[in-house]
């Protein structure tokens, strides 16, 4: 019975996992195309197929954006091959083995993170572990982190950072090498895979456990996370360096027009959509955080709050910890019949986000998005050179044409970025046609001037010219300077040759 009991929980959040994970079907999957959800998915991969293409390679360099200086980038090569691996197992089976290897890889890890929470939270007889499953599975945000046809390394960071903080609180009660073992390799992976959030969580945690982090049973863990960072800083070989001066100050104005480097209020009402009202009784741990053992997680989540505040993109590690806290705050509540309606109850507002997500505003967006994509890919099919277009957009012309791009959407790339809008803020023609001479360029293509002069305005800190080409290559082709010449159109977009190619 027990056995069954355990097979039937892991199918059920199984199930929850899958369906929030897999909300955007309809988006990902359009007739024969399979769509990635932004632009850094496609840069993604572009190196998956460059690893799939040519089994062993390390993609130390871009070239494919920031063209022709190219960038060293900040990704590694770890969910690279597992793309590429989950490609292979994939290939008998389809002949688009790669895409929908993107496609699955981020929800095929919520899954298999589900199934372990399932086995973590039985073994170590968590009390309202229920609670801690169920916010997993519904949580919006972290549904957002593991969705398909998301491609991106902060699903398998989320995965190896969850199995180290379980580690962590197995530790807590009990010395075990076997436990030290897994945390200290899952911290050094979690690292290795990206060097930036992992990397000030691993220091946040061991500054709290401090009077731990020598004991004898930890050695093995720190062998592990050694021999791991090592072979790491072996393989991928670079540090990416910093810009300065005028890149500096575009970089500042481009990150502003990203949505993950933005501000949360702590006013705003987004944190009980990610995590439900249980989020009000989190003072009350204040009461308790000396009597359990692990004490350090509510000093984490606090931490990872204020850090959300500061960048949205911390929001899946607050509410990775949230989820982990769950139990405690229900725990307080005592009775059990008290702390179900109270967790049914708080569920409310990530009800109300999930219903949301299917309105009809929504539908339209995903609808236009979805027809933006189709029409790109269609336009990838024309071009054979380097080519300038709006950065979100590069990455995506890039991976379907195999042609390399000036812009780009990391900020190794803002040089091209600047640019890129530089060219379609340009009223003189010939400040544009140096530009398409100094990046080698051979089409140009053009997006809704709306849109795309509002982007440009916020990189470069000015005012847009009505006379600017980023109005004229839209609305009015035939006054476009002499050195380009429309050779494709669809719906939204427009293409342009640089004459002399």
């Amino acid at each position: 019975m027990r056995r069954a009991t355990f097979l039937i929980e892991i199918l059920a959040v199984t199930a929850l996992v899958v369906v929030t994970r897999c909300a955007n079907y309809s988006e990902v999957f359009a007739g024969s195309q399979i769509n990635f959800v932004d632009a850094d998915c496609f840069a993604r991969m572009t190196r998956a197929r460059i690893c799939f293409e040519h089994p062993g390679t390390i993609v130390r360099r871009h070239d494919f954006e920031n063209f022709p200086i190219g960038t060293s980038p900040h990704t590694t090569a770890v969910f690279d091959y597992l793309i590429t691996g989950t490609a292979a197992a994939l290939q008998p089976f389809t002949n688009h083995a790669l895409e929908l290897a993107g496609a699955i890889v981020s929800p095929l890890l919520a899954i298999g993170l589900g199934i372990f929470l399932c086995w973590w939270t039985r073994r170590m007889q968590v009390r309202f572990r229920w609670g801690l499953l169920l916010l997993y599975a519904l949580s919006p945000i972290l549904a957002h982190g593991f969705a398909l046809g998301r491609p991106d390394h902060q699903s398998l960071a989320l995965a190896l950072v969850a199995v180290a903080f379980c580690g962590e609180w197995v530790l807590a009660y009990k010395p075990s090498s076997n436990w030290s073992f897994l945390t200290g390799m899952t911290w050094a992976l979690a690292i290795w895979v990206s060097p930036y959030e992992p990397l000030i969580l691993f220091v946040l945690t061991m500054g709290l456990r401090a009077r731990t982090i020598l004991a004898p049973y930890r050695r093995i863990g720190w062998i592990a996370f050694a021999i791991i960072i090592a072979f790491a800083l072996m393989v991928e070989r670079r540090i990416p360096s910093a810009p300065a001066g005028e890149i500096m100050a575009g970089l500042k104005n481009w990150s502003g027009t990203i949505g993950e480097l933005g501000h949360v209020p702590w006013t705003s009402p987004v944190w009980f959509q990610w995590c439900g009202w249980l989020l009000l009784l989190v003072p009350i741990l204040f009461w308790r955080i000396r009597k359990i053992p692990r004490w350090f997680m509510t000093v984490l989540l606090i931490a990872t709050f204020l850090l959300t505040m500061w960048q949205a993109r911390w929001a899946y590690f607050f509410a990775l910890l949230f989820v982990f806290i769950v139990p405690e705050i229900l725990g307080a509540l005592r009775s059990p019949i008290v702390a179900s309606i109270t967790f049914a109850v708080a569920l409310f507002p990530i009800a109300q986000a999930w219903d949301r997500s299917f309105s009809g505003e929504e539908r339209a967006r995903c609808s236009e998005n979805k027809i933006e994509l189709i029409e790109l890919r269609n336009l990838a099919q024309m071009i054979d050179g380097p080519f300038i277009a709006p950065w979100w957009f590069s990455p995506a012309l890039t991976y379907w044409s195999r042609q390399p791009a000036v812009a780009g959407s990391s900020h190794e790339s803002i040089s091209g970025i600047i640019d890129s809008a530089k060219f379609f803020a340009a009223e003189d023609g010939e400040v544009a046609r140096a530009i398409c001479a100094r990046r080698g360029v051979k089409l140009v293509v053009s997006y809704d001037s709306e849109r795309l002069a509002q982007n440009t305005a916020a990189i470069l800190g000015t005012m847009i010219p009505p006379r600017a080409l980023v109005y004229v290559l839209d609305r009015n082709p035939s006054d476009a300077p002499p050195f380009l010449r429309l050779s494709w159109q669809t719906g939204r977009f427009k293409s342009y040759r640089v004459n002399g190619f």
